[in-house]
């Protein structure tokens, strides 16, 4: 087993564990439709799936159908509830932010279906690829904030946000077109793993309010979901 393989399924196992205790979506489901018919019960029954398919994950007997209806509940969540919000709003960078870190879960739960002998892998690429360009054009959005997260000991905080908002771009761009693909999604996991690493791991250390904690949870879910993906490019 990968150790970035068992990271995702531990994740999903997480998130299953913080929906049941908060008694609410997990931040990576944020901002949810509020309106949903049986709104409550639908929590509890996603935070089960989350939680039974990530410890089925580890089990070599249930990985693959584990990986299967992981795969079904996360896709109908893009599809649902991310994709509507994208076609209705498509110049907010909000809606286009929420797409891409679905996708990447989505990406992630893909190639753990692939990694149990499921099929799909060129999509699963492809959406990860289309998945990183939001997160790099919100750099450029968001520059300003952005630089204020930089640790205070790195010069140019500006000069990082839009570096890393490039990097993104170009990963992404590597990823769909197939040119360097493999060093691009492994570069895009180092620099969200950095991200959570340098920047919000010391926040949570440091006390960290509820927007910031819901950030460190989102940052570890993408890192983990990510590696998957980056992994599924190793020769098996």
């Amino acid at each position: 087993m990968r150790i970035g393989y068992a990271a995702f399924a531990v994740t999903m196992m997480a998130l299953g564990i913080l929906s049941l205790a908060k008694g609410d979506f997990a931040p990576i489901w944020q901002p949810s439709p509020k309106n949903l018919p049986a709104r409550d019960v639908l929590v509890y029954v996603c935070a089960l799936l989350s939680l039974g398919c990530g410890l089925g994950l580890l089990w070599k007997r249930s990985a693959r159908d584990a990986s299967v209806l992981l795969l079904a509940y996360l896709l109908a969540w893009l599809l649902l509830f991310r994709v509507p919000r994208v076609v209705a709003s498509p110049l907010s960078q909000e809606s286009w932010s929420g797409f891409g870190e679905t996708a990447v879960i989505v990406a992630g739960a893909w190639a753990a279906y692939a990694a149990n002998g499921g099929i799909g892998l060129r999509v699963v690429r492809m959406l990860f690829g289309i998945a990183l360009i939001p997160f790099g054009v919100a750099h450029f959005v968001y520059a300003k904030e952005t630089a204020g997260l930089v640790p205070g000991y790195l010069p140019w905080h500006l000069a990082w946000a839009y570096l890393t908002g490039v990097t993104y771009i170009a990963a992404g761009a590597a990823v769909i077109c197939g040119v360097y693909a493999r060093l691009a999604a492994v570069l895009a996991t180092v620099q969200m793993g950095l991200f959570t690493l340098l920047i919000w791991v010391p926040i949570v250390a440091s006390g960290a309010n509820a927007f910031q904690w819901s950030e460190f949870v989102i940052s570890v879910a993408l890192t983990t979901a990510a590696w998957v993906v980056a992994d599924s490019y190793a020769k098996r």
